[in-house]
């Protein structure tokens, strides 16, 4: 499990003058006075932005702190812009599970907020802090999002009730997609560049054979171990594995490395996202996208 890393000085500039660009242009806040009544909700990233766009409707003002796919949750710095969004926020809804602990310091600020931890939730068991590939997880988030709108706008209640309701539907569609997937090929094994969508492949029954040693040292930014790559390298050319699920938005001499030998073999190689890529709308394309990209996969 990843809990923190070197920063990218890149991506959070070009996070931090996309933020500040976007507040500009919104009049420099999201209070309930400037945007039409509606509510302020703050996500740490656009992946649970999405989540609260798609139960609060056009009941809700959703700014995403982190919605630049060149920026790391783990090493992101919070900006002026981002406390002010916070301070007026009325719910904000964090990742957990130490994914995004520069956003529990920023939620902190949001004093009157009702304040929503998506691993909390979705109490999985597991430490992997990736929950947003956990379809049972999002759907829970889904419906404490109903929830705590509700509480705030009793009148709307209903609304929120039956939008979590639509799009749980499509959530459960895509669970059931990706169970199919994995039991349409039973004993499927993966190389992982990092355990990214560790939950997707649980779901589809897919067993990541990465060594644990070549996983920690990736997540840690640290040496992969010679024989750890070796053991990765070798089940890849051998053709021991369906697929290599990347991570697309860390990429490392290594794990590079790792995707070029997969290419050479014949192997697909699907790759993965911790923020919505661009071109994705929502969480529920951004994840057909993936899970279509698995099923794919386990085909060839």
């Amino acid at each position: 499990m990843r809990h923190s890393r070197s920063p990218r000085l890149i991506g959070l500039v070009s996070a931090a003058a996309a933020l500040a660009f976007a507040l500009a242009g919104c009049g420099g806040g999201n209070t309930a006075g400037d945007t039409g009544g509606k509510l302020d909700v703050v996500a740490s990233t656009d992946v649970w932005g999405s989540v609260l766009a798609a139960v609060g409707g056009d009941q809700v003002q959703v700014t995403s702190i982190i919605h630049d796919p060149a920026a790391d949750p783990h090493s992101y710095e919070t900006t002026p812009q981002d406390a002010l969004a916070a301070e007026r926020a009325q719910l904000t809804l964090a990742n957990g599970g130490g994914y995004d602990d520069f956003f529990t310091k920023l939620a902190d600020q949001a004093s009157n907020a009702k304040k929503l931890v998506a691993y909390d939730i979705g109490a999985t068991g597991d430490e992997n802090e990736h929950v947003w590939y956990s379809f049972a997880t999002v759907n829970k988030v889904a419906d404490q999002v109903a929830a705590t709108l509700g509480q705030l706008r009793p009148a709307d209640a209903q609304t929120f009730t039956a939008n979590a309701a639509a799009f749980k539907t499509k959530v459960t569609d895509l669970q059931t997609k990706t169970e199919q997937a994995g039991a349409a090929h039973p004993g499927s094994k993966v190389i992982a560049t990092e355990p990214v969508a560790h939950y997707l492949l649980e779901t589809a029954k897919v067993t990541d054979a990465t060594p644990h040693e070549f996983s920690e040292a990736v997540e840690e930014e640290s040496d992969v171990p010679a024989a750890a790559l070796a053991e990765v390298n070798g089940m890849i050319s051998g053709r021991q594995v369906q697929a290599v699920v990347n991570n697309a938005q860390t990429v490392t001499p290594v794990t590079q490395q790792v995707v070029d030998n997969a290419k050479k073999a014949g192997l697909p190689v699907v790759d993965v996202t911790e923020t919505l890529p661009a071109g994705a709308t929502d969480y529920i394309s951004w994840m057909t996208s993936e899970v279509n990209a698995l099923a794919g996969a386990l085909k060839s």
